[in-house]
C-alpha cells in the first residue's frame, strides 16, 4: 500500500494545519470545504500564517482546493481521507456515508476528533468499512507539535494502522502513539486533568494566577505559559467544551469528575467575551494605559484585573525534589498538583494502556513537558514519594511499586518508536561529566553534549563541556525544546551590575576559543539543532563540521536587537560563507554589505530550506522531518566520515575597510532619516560595519580568522559598556521584546 494522494475535508484550524504539513512532506493534497471560497481563504491563511505552517511558502501551490458538492469525486483517487469538520456526530456520520460510498476500497479514512469516541463515529459503518477507519488526532499547530495519536479498536485492520503509523512517523515526522478507544485517549486525558488540578488547587489554596503559573511551569519542566496562560492560549470556551465531553464520556467513578465541574468564574468569562487570547482577554489581558500596553491578571477572588506581577520563586532549574519539599505555599501547591497528576496517570495503567511509558511520551510530545508523570515520580524518588503520599487504594500500579520499591522503574524510553532516539541512548550511555549547564555522554565511539540551562542559554560551563567532549567525535544535541537561545544575558548582566568587565572578557575569550576549537579539533563535530538556535547558539552550530537540522528550527544572529553584535565568530563565518558566492567574486564589497543586511536586521529563518538561501546552512548539511532521527542520522554521518576526517583550512579575508564601510554608513543614514532606527541603532550599526568591513584595513591586505575574532571582541565589549545597550538587554529580559532606542 502507498499514500500518494490525500484529501482533507474541513478547512478550519486543524484541516489547514494538516493540509499544510502534508505539503511540507511533498504529499499531494486536496482541501475541501462547503464552498470553494472557504478553501481559498484557508489556503491564503496558510500562506500568511505566523509562525509559518509551511517550510517553504511556494509549497502552498501544491494544495488543490474545492468544495464538497462540486469536487467530492477527488475522494475516489485518495489513498487517505482525513475528516476535520465540526465536532457534531450527525454531520460527521453523514459525511462518512458519502466517503465510503465512493472511496477506493484499500484507502484509509480517519477523523481528527479529540472528543468523540471511535465507536460512536463508526457505529453506522459496515464491518468491512470499520477495518479502514480510525482516529488520527493531530495536535495544534500541526507542523510544530510532535504528537499524533492514532486511535484504534477491535475492528480496525492492524496492518493498515501500522502502515499509517510508519508513514506518519517517517514522512510527516510525528511521534505516533497507538491508543485504545477511551475518552481523551492518552495526551488529553492526562494533560487536561493536569491543567484542571493545577487550576482547582490554586483556587483552593488562594494563590494568584501569577503564582500558580510560576510553579506549574519551568520549575516542573512544563512550558512557561503555566496553567492559566495555557487556558487563554487554547481558548477558555474550547476548554469548557472539552471538559463537558469528558464529563459525558467518563464513568462517574473517575477522578476526573472532581476537577472538571463547571466554575461560575469560567462561565462569566465566556459570557462576557473573555475567552482568552482570541477574545478580549481571559485570565490575562492586555490593557492600554497612558498609551502603553500593560499585561493585566485576573484576581480569582474579586474578578478584577490589575497589572500582572512577576513572581520570583528563586529557582530557575527543574528540581522536583527541592520544589515539593519547600516549606511554603509554593512547595505545598507543587506537591499537591504533582502527586494528584501521578496518582491519576498511574490509575490508568493497565486498563487504558499497558505501556505507562506511552503516557509520559504523550505529555512530552503533545504538551511539551520535559518529563512525563512517571519520570517525575522517578525523579522525586520512589521512597520519597511513598513517604509523602496519602491514600492510593485500588491503584494497581502504585500498589505494586510500593511493594517492590524499585527506584529506577522507568527503564526503557520512547517505546512507541523503533528509532534509536537520543532519549533511548541517554538511558544506556556513559555519563562522562556534568556541570550546571551541560552534560557529556559517551556512547560507543562518540561523545554527546546536551545543554541543560533555561532555553539552553550558554555560559562558561557550556563552553567547558564542549571543549572537554572533543576527545572523540562529538554530537551536540538537546532533548529540550530549544537547541540554544544564545549566550545567557542574565549571566552577562550580573557581571555588568558589578562592573566586572574582566570576567566578561574572560568568558568571551573562552567562548571564541571554544568555537574555534570545535572547528579545528581532530575529530568531527556535528550539531543537531531543533527549535531556537540563535546568537551564540548559532555560532556553535555554524562552526561545527556538519549540521543535521530538524525542520522546525529558528536560526539567526539576533545580537543587534539587544544592542550587541555577534562575538563568537558569527560575523567571521557569515563573511566567509558569502565570499564563496559568484556575486562576491565579481564585487569585493558584495559580501560585507550582504552580511551587514542579514546581521543588522537580526534576520531569522524558520526552516532548513529557508536557511540555505541565507547561508545559515550549507548544501552539505541535512534536514530531517522527525526529530527522533537527529541522533541516528548524525551518528551514521560520523561513522561515514570519521576515518578520513580532516579539519578545515583557515580562511583568509580581503576586505576593503573604509571603502565598503562608507556604503554601510549611508544605509544607516537612510534608515535613521526614515526613523527605522534611532541613535543607538546607529551606534550598533556603525560598530557592526567596522567589524564586517575589516576595521582599519584595505582590499590588498590579508586578514586572518583571529583578526576578525579580535574585531568582534572589541566591538562587543564597547557596546556592552554603553548604558543604552544595557537598557536594551534589561528590557528584553523583562518583556521578551526588543527596545528601540
Amino acid at each position: 500500500m502507498k499514500i500518494n494522494k490525500v484529501v482533507v475535508i474541513g478547512s478550519g484550524t486543524m484541516g489547514t494545519g494538516i493540509a499544510a504539513h502534508l505539503c511540507n512532506a511533498n504529499i499531494p493534497v486536496t482541501l475541501l470545504d462547503l464552498k470553494t471560497e472557504i478553501s481559498e481563504k484557508a489556503r491564503d491563511k496558510i500562506f500568511k500564517s505566523k509562525p509559518p505552517l509551511l517550510f517553504d511558502k511556494s509549497k502552498v501551490k501544491n494544495i488543490e482546493i474545492g468544495n464538497i458538492n462540486d469536487h467530492f469525486d477527488t475522494v475516489k483517487k485518495a489513498d487517505w481521507i482525513v475528516e476535520t469538520v465540526t465536532e457534531r456526530i450527525d454531520i460527521k456520520q453523514e459525511l462518512y456515508k458519502k466517503i465510503f460510498k465512493i472511496r477506493k476500497k484499500e484507502s484509509i479514512v480517519s477523523s481528527n476528533t479529540s472528543t468523540i469516541p471511535l465507536k460512536v463515529l463508526s457505529q453506522n459503518l459496515s464491518k468491512e468499512d470499520k477495518k479502514d477507519f480510525c482516529i488520527t488526532h493531530f495536535f495544534n499547530p500541526v507542523r510544530y507539535m510532535d504528537l499524533l495519536e492514532i486511535v484504534k479498536n477491535e475492528f480496525t485492520d492492524k496492518e493498515k494502522i501500522n502502515f499509517l503509523k510508519i508513514f506518519c512517523e517517517s514522512l510527516l515526522g510525528k511521534g505516533v502513539i497507538l491508543c485504545n478507544d477511551t475518552p481523551g485517549f492518552l495526551g488529553n486525558r492526562v494533560g487536561v486533568y493536569a491543567m484542571q488540578v493545577a487550576m482547582t488547587e490554586a483556587l483552593k489554596m488562594k494563590l494568584s494566577i501569577e503564582e500558580a503559573d510560576s510553579i506549574f511551569a519551568r520549575p516542573m519542566g512544563i512550558p512557561k505559559t503555566g496553567v492559566f496562560g495555557l487556558y487563554d492560549l487554547i481558548g477558555i470556551d474550547l476548554m469548557s467544551d472539552v471538559l463537558k465531553s469528558f464529563i459525558k464520556e467518563l464513568p462517574k467513578t473517575d477522578e476526573f469528575h472532581l476537577v472538571a465541574q463547571e466554575m461560575p468564574l469560567i462561565n462569566k468569562l465566556i459570557t462576557t467575551g473573555y475567552t482568552g487570547r482570541k477574545g478580549k482577554g481571559g485570565f490575562y489581558r492586555i490593557n492600554k494605559s497612558n498609551g502603553k500596553k500593560i499585561l493585566e491578571a485576573l484576581n480569582l477572588e474579586t474578578g478584577q484585573y490589575s497589572p500582572a506581577k512577576k513572581i520570583n520563586i528563586q529557582s530557575d532549574k527543574v528540581d522536583l525534589k527541592k520544589l515539593i519539599n519547600r516549606d511554603d505555599q509554593y512547595g505545598k501547591y507543587a506537591w499537591s498538583v504533582l502527586s494528584k497528576i501521578i496518582k491519576y496517570a498511574s490509575s490508568l495503567v493497565p486498563e487504558i494502556t499497558k505501556e505507562f511509558n506511552d503516557i509520559d511520551e504523550a505529555l512530552r510530545l503533545g504538551f511539551n513537558w520535559s518529563k512525563g508523570p512517571f519520570e517525575m515520580l522517578e525523579e522525586i524518588g520512589v521512597k520519597n514519594f511513598f513517604n509523602k503520599i496519602d491514600d492510593f487504594k485500588n491503584n494497581k500500579f502504585l500498589e505494586n511499586l510500593s511493594k517492590n520499591k524499585q527506584e529506577n522503574f522507568c527503564k526503557t524510553r520512547q517505546k512507541y518508536t523503533n528509532i534509536e532516539t537520543f532519549g533511548k541512548v541517554k538511558k544506556v550511555a556513559v555519563k562522562i561529566d556534568k556541570n550546571d549547564s551541560a552534560k557529556i555522554f559517551r556512547f560507543k565511539d562518540f561523545n554527546i553534549v546536551e545543554f541543560i540551562t533555561k532555553a539552553n542559554a550558554l555560559d562558561y560551563n557550556s563552553m567547558d563541556a564542549l571543549k572537554k567532549a572533543t576527545d572523540k567525535p562529538l554530537i551536540i544535541i538537546n532533548e529540550g525544546m530549544q537547541f540554544s537561545a544564545g549566550v545567557n544575558l542574565n549571566y552577562l548582566m550580573d557581571f555588568v551590575k558589578q562592573k566586572d568587565f574582566k570576567s566578561i572578557e574572560k568568558f568571551l575569550k573562552y567562548f571564541q576559543e571554544t568555537c574555534k576549537h570545535l572547528k579545528y579539533c581532530e575529530n568531527p563535530v556535528i550539531s543537531a539543532p531543533s527549535g531556537l538556535t540563535l546568537g551564540g547558539g548559532f555560532e556553535v552550530l555554524v562552526q561545527s563540521d556538519y549540521v543535521i537540522a530538524h525542520t522546525n528550527i529558528v536560526l539567526g544572529l539576533v545580537e543587534t536587537l539587544v544592542g550587541l553584535i555577534p562575538c563568537g565568530g558569527g560575523c567571521k563565518e557569515m563573511l566567509w560563507r558569502w565570499m564563496q558566492t559568484e556575486e562576491a567574486k565579481k564585487d569585493s564589497d558584495f559580501t560585507p554589505q550582504k552580511v551587514f543586511d542579514i546581521i543588522g536586521y537580526g534576520k531569522t529563518i524558520t526552516s532548513p530550506m529557508e536557511a540555505m538561501s541565507f547561508k545559515f546552512l550549507l548544501t552539505k548539511d541535512k534536514s530531517v522531518m522527525n526529530r527522533n532521527e537527529l541522533l541516528p542520522i548524525s551518528r551514521n554521518l560520523i561513522t561515514k566520515i570519521k576515518n578520513e576526517y580532516e579539519p578545515p583550512k583557515s580562511p583568509i579575508f580581503n576586505l576593503s575597510g573604509i571603502q565598503v564601510r562608507n556604503k554601510m554608513f549611508q544605509t544607516l543614514e537612510n534608515l535613521f532619516r526614515e526613523k527605522k532606527i534611532l541613535e543607538h541603532g546607529m551606534e550598533v550599526g556603525k560598530k557592526l560595519a567596522f567589524v564586517l568591513s575589516g576595521g582599519n584595513t584595505s582590499i590588498d591586505k590579508k586578514l586572518s580568522e583571529d583578526d576578525l575574532y579580535a574585531l568582534e571582541f572589541e566591538a562587543f565589549i564597547q557596546l556592552l559598556q554603553m548604558e543604552k545597550t544595557q537598557a536594551r538587554i534589561n528590557h528584553t529580559l523583562k518583556t521578551g521584546k526588543p527596545l528601540l532606542n
